[in-house]
C-alpha cells in the first residue's frame, strides 16, 4: 500500500468505517512506514487538542434553555405588538378631536388680522388711543430698523468690511469642524 492510499484511510480506520482486511493493510503499512507513524501522531495531537478546544468552547445549552429563550422572545414579541395595536386605537380615538382643535385654531389665528382691522373701521378713537399706547415700542423697532439698514449700508459699502466679515466666519466654522470631529484612534 502507498502513503497517500494509507493516509486516506486513516480518518476511516479511526472512526472504524474500514472493512477489516483494509484495516489490516492500513496497520500493516503503519508498522512499516515511519513517515505515516509521524503523520497519525500529528493527526491524533491535533485531534485531542480540537476536541479539547471544543469541549471549552461549548457552553452548556440545553434544549430546554432553547425553547424557554424563544417562548420568551414570542412573549416579548406579542406584547409589543398589543403595544402598537393600543397607539393605533388611541390615534384613532384622538384623530377628530384633534382634527377640530386644528381647524378651529386655524380659523381663530387667520381671522385676528381681520378682527383687528375691523376694529380699526369702527372703533378709530379706540384704534388711536392703542397707538399712542403702543408708540414707545413702535419707536424701537423703527429706530432699531435704522441702526440695521445703518449697518448693511456700511457693510457693502466698504468693500473691505463683508470679505473680512466672511472670512471670520469661514474661520470660526473651520475652529468649530475642527474641534466637533470625532478623535482618531491611534
Amino acid at each position: 500500500m502507498r502513503c497517500h492510499n494509507a493516509r486516506e484511510r486513516l480518518g476511516a480506520l479511526r472512526d472504524g468505517d474500514l472493512a477489516p482486511s483494509e484495516a489490516q493493510a492500513v496497520e500493516e503499512h503503519l508498522q512499516h512506514c515511519s513517515s505515516c507513524r509521524n503523520f497519525t501522531s500529528q493527526q491524533h495531537h491535533l485531534d485531542t487538542i480540537l476536541h479539547v478546544s471544543t469541549s471549552h468552547a461549548r457552553p452548556n445549552v440545553s434544549t430546554e434553555r432553547i425553547m424557554l429563550a424563544i417562548q420568551q422572545q414570542k412573549r416579548i414579541t406579542d406584547q409589543l405588538e398589543d403595544i402598537r395595536q393600543q397607539q393605533h386605537t388611541r390615534l384613532a380615538h384622538f384623530r377628530p378631536a384633534g382634527t377640530a382643535c386644528v381647524a378651529l385654531g386655524f380659523f381663530t389665528l387667520s381671522s385676528i388680522p381681520l378682527l383687528l382691522l375691523a376694529l380699526a373701521i369702527i372703533q378709530t378713537d379706540l384704534t388711536v388711543k392703542a397707538l399712542y399706547l403702543l408708540n414707545g415700542v413702535i419707536d424701537f423697532f423703527i429706530i432699531s430698523a435704522q441702526y440695521l439698514h445703518m449697518g448693511l449700508t456700511m457693510a457693502t459699502r466698504n468693500n473691505w468690511m463683508l470679505p473680512t466679515l466672511a472670512l471670520a466666519v469661514v474661520v470660526m466654522m473651520g475652529m468649530w469642524l475642527r474641534l466637533m470631529r470625532p478623535p482618531q484612534e491611534a
